[in-house]
């Protein structure tokens, strides 16, 4: 997936004004977020699991080439091969390679945003390799021309029923559907086809739909692993506490309804399971945030939590975000990943509410880390000059109270003057961005400080 992320003010209009996805955007709240409040009120201890998780997670990655050398070891020990990618292109070379090794033909895949990372499909159809993706909502976008999923767990909540029925209608050239059991089996009924024919597959291995069971155990003849090098964790135990949080955060149930466990290729007197297995393990910039002061993200599950709760995403949705990762995780991970420099405004894409912060069940800290991000771009004179100019003349007169007050003063009576009887100015110089769309609320005319000592006074008075 191209990075797109420069163009997100004027992506970010267009689905604004989009009234379509503004409708189907809605059930981010009906689905997600009640569900979620929900699910997180029926577990006994939701802070003490919460604070487990955090530490478990931050055990792992204080110590994560530990983990790294013991998983391989163990892994090795079961008979899978395991495969370092210092980049993404590294990924996708070495599960092509994999690919042509064994003459594999065609990949089933299960939902992996890693692999939206590494641009797998792509480098798949390059090298004559059929990739499918098995997720009913990744296989949706796959057949509407390789579009990207707007969403982490719910790659596909920007469309509604009716345009999904009509691009199945065109693409399996059967008749119009209006019911989504109905949708849901033609799907299955197409995607069976594929399982029979398995070859390959990059797993997932919490999902909602089954379809990482039926990449892996039909059987397939090579199974490939496709993990960032962050998500290794120590024990089962602690990914027992993690899957206490995962699906409640995710989609608001207290259990997902597939959950696996593979533990390398099949031995004799195994029923099923593929004849090779492979785990590639990508970095692709996640090293670079061990020991930083955005390790904290390092901990982040996947949820979508975050992106379900945030008021920027339920209005404009994922594509805005222009990368894999949208929502506020997306907005400290793409400059993290791709650079600041090509994701000048994710940034700033947020309120800093701190709603996110609050549901994410690693408790990270995104309104800081979105802060921090903002540091640097100032620090790297990344910010446009006439904003730098702008902060620099209000630095300026902040550090003269005299002036400050004196400044104030002036700008709030001219605001008042200039909202007119109707208290709203229409046309707000140095304020487009906001009068350009909806009026600005005219102040009283008076300053906090006019209001203060009024207030004092009054109490006096008393």
């Amino acid at each position: 997936m191209q990075t797109q992320s420069m163009h997100f003010k004027e992506r970010a209009g267009q689905r604004l004004a989009d009234a379509r996805l503004q409708k189907n955007l809605k059930k981010l709240s009906e689905k997600f977020v009640t569900a979620r409040a929900a699910a997180i009120g029926e577990l006994a201890d939701f802070e003490g699991t919460r604070s487990a998780a955090v530490e478990r997670r931050n055990r792992a990655l204080v110590r994560l080439d530990l983990w790294l050398e013991t998983f391989e070891r163990n892994a090795r020990a079961r008979g899978a091969q395991v495969l370092y990618a210092q980049s993404a292109e590294d990924a996708a070379r070495l599960i092509v390679d994999i690919a042509q090794k064994h003459g594999v033909r065609k990949a089933t895949k299960s939902k992996s945003m890693v692999s939206e990372e590494i641009q797998l499909n792509a480098a798949f159809v390059a090298a004559g390799v059929q990739p499918v993706e098995t997720d009913l909502g990744e296989y949706i976008l796959q057949i509407n021309d390789n579009e990207a999923p707007s969403h982490i767990i719910a790659p596909v909540i920007h469309k509604d029923k009716e345009e999904i029925s009509a691009l199945f209608a065109k693409t399996h050239a059967t008749g119009l559907k209006t019911e989504i059991t109905e949708l849901t089996r033609e799907a299955r009924e197409v995607l069976r086809g594929h399982f029979l024919s398995a070859e390959t597959g990059s797993v997932a291995l919490v999902t909602n739909e089954g379809n990482e069971g039926m990449c892996t155990i039909m059987p397939p003849k090579v199974h490939v692993v496709l993990t960032g090098i962050e998500k290794v964790l120590p024990t089962l135990e602690d990914l027992a506490t993690l899957m206490r949080l995962l699906p409640r955060s995710a989609t608001g149930q207290p259990i997902s309804n597939y959950f696996s466990i593979l533990s390398g290729p099949r031995r004799p007197g195994d029923s099923d399971g593929p004849e090779f297995m492979y785990y590639v393990l990508v970095d692709a910039g996640r090293t670079g945030l061990l020991g930083s002061e955005f390790q904290e993200m390092l901990r982040c599950i996947r949820c979508g939590a975050c992106m379900n709760h945030c008021p920027v995403y339920q209005k404009i949705g994922g594509h805005a975000y222009g990368w894999v990762y949208p929502g506020p995780m997306g907005s400290v991970l793409t400059p993290s990943y791709v650079g600041l420099e090509n994701a000048l405004d994710l940034p700033h894409a947020a309120t800093l509410c701190g709603q996110c912060s609050v549901v994410c069940p690693v408790k990270i800290p995104l309104p800081d880390l979105l802060r921090k991000l903002r540091e640097k771009q100032w620090e790297r004179n990344l910010r446009p000059w006439y904003e730098r100019v702008a902060v620099g003349v209000w630095s300026f007169a902040a550090m003269r109270p005299g002036l400050y007050a004196l400044g104030s003063r002036i700008a709030a009576r001219m605001l008042n003057w200039m909202g007119g009887p109707a208290g709203r100015i229409r046309s707000l110089p140095l304020g487009a961005g906001w009068t350009a769309t909806r009026d600005f609320p005219a102040p009283s005319g008076r300053t906090f400080r006019d209001l203060y000592r009024e207030r004092r006074a009054g109490r006096t008075g008393r």
